[in-house]
């Protein structure tokens, strides 16, 4: 059988990897579009208030905030869970 199937190539992953980026970006406005406009929107009207700019804002910074210190967390959290196995192997 042929191995060539086996091994991708580097810029199909590449592609794959970059579409995958785009996708979860996506996903993440959208949920955060839904949470802030649950969040702030009162009732529609042809301009936003003052008030709900604000919501708005402060809405999205703080979802923003948060999903830095989520991504940092787990990061650390892998980090000592490599370390803590590079310790045991040692």
């Amino acid at each position: 059988m042929d191995n060539q199937g086996v091994t991708a190539d580097p810029q199909l992953q590449q592609f794959i990897e970059i579409e995958s980026q785009k996708q979860r970006f996506q996903q993440l406005v959208h949920q955060m579009t839904e949470v802030c406009w649950e969040k702030c929107m009162d009732k529609p009207g042809p301009k936003l208030d003052s008030r709900t700019e604000v919501c708005f804002v402060n809405c999205v910074e703080r979802f923003i905030d948060t999903s830095q210190f989520i991504l940092n967390r787990l990061e650390q959290t892998q980090r000592s869970k490599t370390s803590f196995t590079e310790s045991m192997t040692d």
